[in-house]
């Protein structure tokens, strides 16, 4: 279950950790009233549960109530990747002198948590970790110990911060450790955390908590993100993302992958009866993560309408800036009508689960 920003914040603060002063928006209006009480210039953040909605358009600045007002009205009648925008979150926009990078997520292969920690915030992790790796500080975690402040003020110096902010940052890791064990979190980040000539705080935050234990936590279940959930999800290791209308169908997607040398990267399944807005929904999210390097879409048509997933497709694919290789099987309901709508886009498709998969696999490797 993947948090928006502002409740990612509300638990992070009650962890302990520093954010900025910010209130939620759903209208224009309540935008307008949230800076009146800021009273300094702010940032309004689209709150979407896709990566990189800064690069899309979906975070502005407001320097007066009423620019808030006409620049929110801009931000509430777009799409972000597929996701309406329905809240806003308006902060005071931050005078930063310096960012920095911070997360803890359950590496999977050594089944620990990993501590990462960076002098170089607000950038893409992903590619920091592979032009520049030595700037990255990784720290396994034994997860049946305890993690001490001393270990936490450990990973600050290794990180080079100046000495006068070890402490500073070695609280806020501790702290972050603190919420992602608390609430069985995959991932806990903070990127950027920032400086400013006062404080230091987490300008951003991410939280994703395990579904399977979501009983344990009352107040994740009373959110909306936990009512919005549409789609299974989970993240794997490869690079190839599997998208299937059923369990079954993507779960053997992934099978035919592995058969033929694939590594997959995401199994999501859209369900049984999903429709175009799902289908985009579902390739944004997909397409945001960095580690995909080829989406492998299997949809048997039958509720789930060929043309719909096909008018979705050609919709992703026209309005993504990040170009991933898509590999299409379609088949079923409306199959003709639907393979039709892809060829006058451009977009190639197959019939057989066995030659597509083989496709993404060859795609992969070049």
């Amino acid at each position: 279950m993947k948090l928006y920003e502002y409740n990612a914040k509300n638990i992070f603060k009650k962890g302990g950790i520093p954010v900025g002063e910010g209130y939620i928006a759903k209208n224009p209006e309540e935008a307008q009233e949230a800076a009146s009480k800021i009273k300094k210039p702010v940032a309004l953040k689209s709150q979407v549960l896709v990566g990189g909605r800064g690069k899309a358009g979906g975070i502005k600045f407001a320097e007066t109530p009423k620019e808030a007002l006409n620049v929110s009205k801009a931000l509430f009648s777009t799409k972000l990747k597929g996701e309406t925008v329905e809240t806003i979150l308006v902060e005071e926009k931050i005078k930063i002198k310096k960012e920095y990078y911070l997360s803890v997520i359950m590496d999977r292969t050594n089944r620990k948590p990993l501590i990462m920690a960076s002098k170089e915030g607000g950038v893409d992790i992903e590619e920091l970790a592979e032009k520049n790796p030595e700037r990255i500080v990784k720290y396994h975690l034994n997860p049946l110990d305890e993690f001490l402040p001393y270990q936490a003020r450990e990973i600050a110096i290794k990180m080079g911060v100046e000495n006068p902010l070890v402490s500073k940052m070695g609280s806020i890791i501790w702290m972050l450790y603190g919420v992602f064990n608390k609430y069985d979190a995959t991932l806990a980040e903070i990127n950027p955390l920032v400086l400013t000539e006062d404080s230091i705080l987490a300008a951003d935050a991410k939280l994703d908590v395990d579904d399977d234990a979501l009983y344990k936590h009352r107040e994740l279940r009373e959110l909306e993100e936990y009512k919005k959930e549409e789609f299974a999800y989970v993240k794997l290791d490869g690079d190839i993302a599997v998208i299937g209308n059923g369990a079954g169908l993507t779960l053997s997607s992934m099978d035919m992958l592995k058969l033929y040398g694939g590594e997959p990267a995401v199994f999501l399944d859209i369900g049984g009866g999903a429709s175009q807005e799902n289908i985009e929904k579902a390739l944004n999210l997909v397409i945001s993560d960095g580690d995909v390097k080829v989406v492998f879409l299997n949809v048997l048509g039958g509720i789930t309408r060929a043309d719909d997933v096909a008018r979705g497709i050609v919709n992703v694919q026209n309005a993504s800036k990040r170009k991933v290789s898509l590999v299409i099987r379609l088949t079923g309901t409306n199959e003709e009508e639907g393979q039709r709508i892809l060829t006058e886009a451009g977009v190639s498709f197959e019939t057989s689960m066995e030659s597509a998969a083989r496709k993404a696999v060859e795609l992969c490797m070049e």
